[in-house]
């Protein structure tokens, strides 16, 4: 099933500028629902513009943007918001978690936002943090936890509310490689149970976790191929 299509897509930079600055020139790109897709290029070539229009945290220029068949070109940001906090799932490379808060505190967070109920909340959060290994650090806060942990803290973060996409971006770029390897076994093992991951980074040995790679380049698409290491 097509999950994301998107046509024309630009975007334009121009408030507070003497000059207009153009960093997504004419995407057209399709993603399936489960595919595992990293966006690749260099400082300045638009992978994270592009990845806040799919996530629905920016709003493309031109173009027109489906997800899941339905055009949302024209949603209001509330209805965006609406999406955004039931279909998908951020991992930011700064975790952004919050400091004096533990980690089961941290990934109810997005629960309280839901509705979600208090009597549910505490069962959600913990199963989230056992399925990245965090089960027994519930009440550690972030300073207690090394950098790979707190990144599985934000990773269960996402995934408490059953989202259908992850977008990760740079998921690894503060980590050592021993703990980026594990971040990337746990986005592999969440694709592998049907997740779509849609994934930023500028590394070649993480992107080799993904099993498609698009390069950017002065904000188009360069290369898009299926990666045959897969």
């Amino acid at each position: 099933m097509c999950l994301i299509k998107i046509r024309g897509i630009e975007k334009t930079y121009n408030e507070g500028m003497e000059v207009a600055i153009t960093v997504l020139h004419e995407i057209d790109l399709n993603i399936e629902a489960g595919e595992f897709v990293s966006i690749m290029g260099p400082s300045g070539s638009g992978k994270s513009t592009l990845m806040h229009i799919l996530g629905f945290l920016d709003l493309p220029t031109r173009g027109t943007y489906e997800f899941e068949g339905v055009d949302i070109t024209n949603f209001s940001e509330n209805k965006l918001a609406d999406i955004r906090n039931e279909k998908i799932g951020f991992v930011f490379q700064a975790f952004h978690l919050l400091p004096r808060t533990t980690a089961i505190e941290n990934v109810i967070l997005p629960l309280i936002y839901a509705g979600v109920s208090e009597s549910q909340q505490m069962e959600k959060a913990k199963k989230s943090l056992e399925m990245v290994g965090l089960g027994d650090r519930l009440n550690h806060t972030p300073a207690q936890l090394s950098g790979g942990q707190q990144q599985r803290v934000s990773i269960a973060r996402a995934l408490v509310n059953e989202p259908q996409v992850i977008f990760a971006d740079e998921p690894t770029g503060n980590l050592d490689m021993g703990s980026s390897y594990e971040i990337m076994e746990i986005l592999k093992e969440l694709n592998n149970q049907g997740k779509t991951i849609i994934m930023v980074t500028h590394e070649d040995e993480i992107a080799s976790y993904s099993k498609r790679i698009i390069w950017l380049r002065d904000g188009a698409i360069e290369k898009d191929k299926q990666n045959k290491k897969k």
